[in-house]
């Protein structure tokens, strides 16, 4: 499909890599976080981890505690005399006792097996939205005619302004915030406090595409990308 670029509020596109020897749950993280876009890489142990952290940036590390050789603890404590780089810890064991020792070898997070793949979800996320600053987003896109400020919600034709409800205003600046980028209708209802089904965000999205465009049926600035919802084309 097209390349959806980082979404930064949930860290999408994020390079993670995982280190576990469990090849099975390697393979089943690698599967789940790649579905919900991210770049995934794995490691079976410390030394694989090493070479690859050699190599390549990465977003984030999902780390196992009980490895053979090194354990995650001591890779940890190790990484963090020259890295940042954001840890979650795995372990077996969810005593309070290796919880406390996991975030004083510098690990971010912590989370006991066997575990919700969503919850591990949740807490990347989490912590991607923290070291990530929020990106602003420009102070006005302009699309043909066009020109739309993100900031005031102002939108202009040449000199006339253009009158949008609130409703289209809220779907505007959510497109206008990555423009090129697809949204899926998911995305656009959450944004656009459109409550209802995907049908609601289309019947919205019909009335902007009246607004905006000379022939709404074949539309040049709001397009439908198929299979992914909808998106901003910028330029003339």
């Amino acid at each position: 499909g097209t390349d959806t670029g980082p979404l930064k509020d949930s860290g999408q596109g994020s390079h993670i890599i995982v280190v576990d020897d469990d090849k099975r749950l390697r393979a089943l993280l690698q599967r789940f976080l790649t579905q919900h876009g991210h770049i995934v890489s794995t490691a079976g142990d410390a030394d694989e981890a090493r070479a690859k952290l050699r190599n390549l940036d990465f977003d984030l590390m999902v780390l196992d505690v009980m490895m053979p050789g090194e354990s995650g603890f001591d890779l940890t404590r190790d990484l963090r005399r020259t890295s940042s780089l954001p840890i979650i810890l795995l372990t077996a064991r969810g005593a309070a006792e290796d919880r406390i020792r996991g975030l004083e070898t510098g690990a971010d997070d912590y989370l006991a097996k066997p575990f919700e793949p969503r919850e591990l979800l949740l807490r990347i996320s989490t912590i991607l939205r923290r070291v990530r600053p929020p990106s602003a987003p420009a102070a006005s896109v302009d699309f043909g005619d066009f020109s739309f400020e993100t900031e005031s919600g102002t939108l202009r034709r040449g000199e006339e302004i253009v009158h949008l409800t609130s409703g289209e205003l809220l779907l505007l600046r959510a497109l206008a915030a990555r423009p090129g980028q697809p949204f899926s209708r998911a995305e656009l209802a959450d944004l656009g406090r459109i409550s209802g089904s995907d049908r609601a965000v289309d019947v919205q999205m019909a009335r902007l595409r009246r607004k905006l465009e000379e022939d709404p049926r074949q539309p040049r600035h709001l397009l439908t990308m198929r299979g992914e919802g909808y998106t901003l084309r910028t330029g003339r």
